[in-house]
C-alpha cells in the first residue's frame, strides 16, 4: 500500500487549497473612498421655493438622482406645508400613485410620466400634477443637468398627503 500514502497526501493537499479558497473568498471587499465632492454636499435639503428669471434661484447639491429625490420632495413640502399630513398615515389610504418627474438644467418641469396612477380618483390625479407644475421651477440639478426622479404620492380622504421620500411611515 504504498500508492495509498501520495493519494492521501495530494487529496489533503487539494482538500486544503480548496477550504483556504473558500474562507479566503468570504472576506468583505473593503468600502471604496468617498470622493472628495460627496463630502461638499450639505446636510440638510433644499427647502422651499426661490423664482429665478429663467428659472430656479435655488440649485440642488444632488449628485445621484436619489439624493435629488430628496430635493424634490422638500420643494414640494416647503410650497404645501399646510397640505402635508402630520404623523403616521392610516393603514388605509384613497390613493396611492408613482409618478416620474422630468426636470431641465434650470429646474423646469418638463414631463410627468404616471407609473401608478390612482385612476379611481381622478381628481387625485389631476391635483398631483396640478401641485408639480405650480411647483416649477425645483432647485436647479447643477450636478446632473437634466433630471428624471421617481416619487410615490400617499394621499389620504382628507386631501392630506405625504412624499414617500419624506414620509413619517403608516400605523
Amino acid at each position: 500500500m504504498p500508492t495509498s500514502s501520495p493519494r492521501r497526501f495530494w487529496l489533503l493537499a487539494l482538500l486544503s487549497a480548496a477550504a483556504g479558497a473558500i474562507v479566503s473568498a468570504c472576506k468583505t471587499a473593503p468600502e471604496p473612498a468617498a470622493p472628495a465632492s460627496a463630502t461638499l454636499e450639505p446636510a440638510t435639503p433644499v427647502v422651499g421655493p426661490i423664482a429665478g428669471p429663467k428659472g430656479s434661484a435655488r440649485s440642488s447639491p444632488a449628485g445621484t438622482v436619489r439624493a435629488y429625490r430628496e430635493s424634490g420632495a422638500s420643494h414640494i413640502y416647503g410650497l404645501h406645508a399646510d397640505r402635508i399630513y402630520k404623523g403616521k398615515m392610516p393603514p388605509l389610504l384613497y390613493a396611492v400613485g408613482v409618478l416620474n418627474v422630468e426636470i431641465d438644467p434650470v429646474g423646469i418641469v418638463t414631463r410627468l410620466d404616471w407609473m401608478r396612477a390612482p385612476r379611481h380618483a381622478p381628481e387625485v390625479i389631476a391635483e398631483i400634477e396640478r401641485m408639480i407644475q405650480s411647483a416649477s421651477p425645483f432647485p436647479a440639478p447643477t450636478r446632473l443637468g437634466k433630471v428624471v426622479y421617481t416619487d410615490t404620492w400617499l394621499w389620504h380622504k382628507s386631501g392630506k398627503f405625504q412624499l414617500d421620500t419624506l414620509t413619517e411611515g403608516q400605523s
